[in-house]
């Protein structure tokens, strides 16, 4: 069988004990975010997305070799096993592979060659698979003495006929041919697709005379077709040279003898009929598993980008969520996320009540000190927009606005939690505070809203949605406890991203502070239900408790190394309480040599280093390197555009083929991936990431479609 530890380790370019170790901290119940944080010695420093490929590949490999022991134990109960296919099958490398050894032995419904078989024709199929080996017999002339009536085989053309049936499926399940063609046919076999009626191909004439390479097709492609081919639009398939597939596989298969007529008929028979069809689909299928892994890798990065947007601390925000017939329902929040007031304000058609407006909002922004005023981008935003704008330009004092990605908002302020959260307001005014949180701590609010809803990727709804689920609850996972998480602020949904918190904990963690008050310190978690001593070593460096008796519970420092953080702040003549003031600046170069010091204490140098890292700066938020929030726009209307025009805008999406710009108007501008820089990129995510700022310039401005096309190069013309 296989090492599984030596393979991964050559797979990820890793060294075999550091794969041994991860392994034995996963089987112990370690967390990959805790791993990677905590674990460093004894990984050898391995980052969390190195770990997390590492579980991946793990579980994969596990389940090969679990799967390879049914096989074996399969083929041996039916006394077919010889030593032979059990290497064969022991060194098969992917699940493919061994399905392929598989496949003869299988139990199958009844084939065309099964029913020859059970008309005795099998002696007759192994003379023509024999090619003369043996016996210079003629197949053609030794059918007669098969013919079966009875059976439905009642001449010799009938009996050899049969015959040919179970030559045909003996080559179509040979393993070594199967693995040939296959290879062939994703070399040379192209994805195709027609229009399946001219007069309903609506949205897809790009794909109505559509052929590309199975193998280079790229995975928005394959999406769309796939799309196209499920609303009855289009007609898909794969498209590969059948002749020479056949020439191909007899070259593999006939060699010179009386039974080679017999065995070029059962050649082309086998591939046609059986394994064409099966390549077809195999090859359908990993084109759309290798587009949705694209698809789901694409949407990760966006959902991180989007969560690493940077906090607007410290504002008290006015929150609209514009819409037209019923109006813009406002909610007003503190600088902390809690509802001060609420209420409908109607700027836009039909009602267009301007000057309602601009006293509504002077009356709360005076009365509850407002600092900025946060628009949802979706229906009517734009004159919402405009209504405020000028609202802000005659009012007498500071204020500013900025548009928020309202994307899931809806999903969040109807969903069960919403309404646990806020029984008494309407959905409408939750989907308002919401945007409102969402300006001030984007991860808090958006770890509300299932990844999936958030909006940020491409053919989200088409993907597996459990693979989708579960890669984007890893990234939500891994920046969560980048960030660190305040356990006496964090809700239900936030904290049951922290490493080792199940939704359950997270609830019970809610209660316990409902009940009993703040956390004083992280050793109270311990009182948790349900929180046992393996989630309390998985959690705790996340979770961060201010104001307590313990300084070292507002940092990322480990309870288990607070021993070691102070010995570094007694080495330094610093005291605990600098930790509440922002941290012993310098504590690096106070310390000495940070090996030796490690040695001391006995503890690991990457340990202490991240220790000192923070002591000096405790609970830093990875955030505030993130690009500032746009406030406030030069244009608001697709008719302020013109070629040329040079403008800052926020990203709001990355797709494979380029990047969507929010530059203030209702439409998001395009930047084409051939737009991005002056040089060939390969991905957009190379250059641009969800929540970036970007200066873009305005190539192209199409009002009737509703299109504008940006470049992030200046057109040096």
């Amino acid at each position: 069988m296989v090492d599984i530890s030596s393979v991964l380790a050559d797979e990820l370019g890793v060294r075999r004990w550091q794969v041994e170790a991860v392994r034995g901290l996963l089987a112990e119940g370690c967390t990959i975010p805790f791993i990677a944080r905590y674990r460093k010695e004894a990984t050898g420093g391995l980052d969390d997305a190195t770990l997390r490929e590492l579980g991946e590949r793990l579980a994969y490999l596990e389940a090969l070799e679990a799967r390879k022991a049914e096989v074996l134990r399969a083929i041996d109960e039916q006394g077919r096993l010889t030593d032979e296919l059990r290497a064969r099958i022991g060194e098969a490398q992917v699940l493919q592979r061994v399905e392929d050894l598989y496949k003869p032995f299988k139990k199958k419904r009844a084939t065309r060659a099964s029913r020859a078989r059970e008309a005795g024709l099998g002696p007759l199929a192994s003379l023509i698979l024999a090619q003369g080996r043996g016996s210079a017999a003629d197949p053609a002339a030794e059918a007669a003495r098969y013919v079966n009536a009875a059976a439905g085989y009642a001449t010799a053309a009938a009996a050899l006929q049969g015959a040919r049936d179970i030559a045909a499926e003996a080559i179509a399940e040979d393993a070594d041919n199967v693995a040939d063609l296959r290879a062939f046919t994703r070399a040379t076999g192209s994805l195709e697709a027609r229009a399946a009626d001219e007069s309903a191909h609506e949205g897809y004439e790009a794909y109505c005379d559509f052929s590309e390479g199975i193998g280079r097709v790229p995975g928005h492609r394959v999406l769309a077709v796939n799309r196209g081919e499920r609303e009855g639009r289009l007609r898909v398939r794969v498209r590969v040279d059948a002749d020479a597939a056949v020439e191909r596989l007899g070259r593999r298969v006939i060699r010179r003898g009386s039974a080679a007529p017999q065995l070029e008929e059962a050649v082309a028979d086998g591939y046609k009929r059986l394994i064409a069809p099966s390549l077809e689909r195999e090859m359908r299928a990993e084109a759309t598993a290798r587009a949705e892994a694209d698809a789901i890798r694409v949407f990760a990065r966006n959902v991180e980008g989007l969560l690493r947007q940077r906090p607007v601390r410290g504002v008290r925000v006015i929150a609209l969520d514009p819409g037209y017939r019923t109006g813009c329902k406002a909610a007003v929040i503190d600088e902390y996320g809690n509802l001060l007031d609420y209420g409908t304000v109607f700027p836009t058609p039909p009602r267009r009540d301007v000057e309602g407006t601009r006293r509504a909002l002077a009356a709360w922004a005076r009365r509850y000190d407002v600092d900025v005023i946060a628009i949802g981008n979706g229906t009517a935003s734009r004159e919402t927009e405009e209504a405020v704008a000028d609202f802000i330009e005659g009012f007498d004092r500071p204020l500013r606005y900025t548009i928020v990605n309202e994307a899931g908002a809806s999903v969040y302020s109807a969903s069960a939690l919403a309404g646990e959260e806020y029984p008494d307001l309407d959905v409408t005014t939750r989907g308002a505070l919401s945007l409102g949180r969402r300006l001030q701590d984007p991860l808090a609010e958006l770890v509300k809203i299932p990844p999936q809803s958030i909006g940020v990727g491409q053919y989200q709804h088409d993907l597996d949605q459990a693979e989708l689920g579960r890669v984007l609850a890893g990234v939500v996972e891994r920046v969560v406890n980048e960030v660190g998480v305040d356990l006496n602020t964090a809700s239900a949904s936030l904290l049951s991203y922290v490493a080792g918190v199940s939704e359950a904990v997270a609830r019970n963690i809610v209660a316990y502070r409902d009940e009993h008050g703040p956390f004083r310190s992280r050793r109270e978690l311990k009182d948790v239900p349900r929180l046992g001593p393996k989630a309390f070593q998985n959690c705790a460096g996340f979770l961060r408790v201010a104001g307590g008796g313990e300084p070292l519970d507002a940092t990322g420092v480990h309870p288990e190394s607070y021993e070691a953080a102070r010995a570094v702040l007694r080495r330094a003549g610093v005291g605990p309480a600098a930790l509440a003031g922002g941290g012993a600046a310098g504590l690096a170069g106070r310390v000495g040599d940070v090996g030796a010091l490690a040695a001391e204490l006995g503890v690991g140098e990457p340990t202490l280093r991240d220790i000192i890292a923070e002591l000096e700066k405790p609970g830093r938020d990875p955030r505030d390197d993130a690009p500032p929030v746009v406030f406030s726009r030069t244009v608001r209307d697709m008719g302020d555009l013109a070629p040329g025009m040079e403008l800052s805008g926020t990203v709001r999406n990355v797709v494979d083929f380029g990047a969507f710009v929010d530059i203030g108007v209702k439409q998001d501008g395009l930047v084409h991936v051939s737009k991005m820089a002056d040089r060939f990129v390969r991905h957009p995510s190379e250059v641009v990431t969800v929540g970036d700022t970007v200066t873009v310039w305005v190539t192209a401005v199409d009002a009737q479609r509703g299109r504008i096309s940006l470049s992030m190069v200046r057109d040096k013309a």
